[in-house]
């Protein structure tokens, strides 16, 4: 039976280090290149575009799929009830509880 190596203390702090700085150096970089780059607007309409599509793939992914199979009915529901809250500006938290609550309920009364 073989074991993984076992990495030293220090190895894990260098590493943490490493990531930490190439972090920062990433939030850094935007400010410091926006005002240098520019693109087109076209191009940045599609970005814009492009984020809310990946987005919304994110969110209909998670909310539709449980495992490798459907989520059922009842967190559709939820999600549903939290897009029109969101859409009709509702505060975050009343956003988060409906769509909590719709979700319970459902699932209460055995509905998916």
């Amino acid at each position: 039976m073989t074991h993984p190596p076992m990495h030293s203390p220090g190895a894990l702090i260098v590493a943490m280090l490493v990531l930490a700085a190439g972090t920062y150096g990433f939030r850094l970089a935007g400010p410091l290149l926006r005002s240098r780059l520019t693109f087109p607007p076209r191009a940045e309409r599609l970005m814009e575009v492009a984020a809310v599509v990946l987005l919304a793939s994110l969110v209909a992914t998670t909310a539709l799929t449980e495992g490798h199979g459907a989520a059922g009915l009842a967190r559709p529901a939820g999600v549903a009830v939290a897009g029109v809250l969101a859409w009709r500006k509702a505060p975050f938290l009343v956003v988060v509880l409906a769509a909590a609550a719709v979700t319970a309920v459902l699932r209460l009364l055995g509905v998916g």
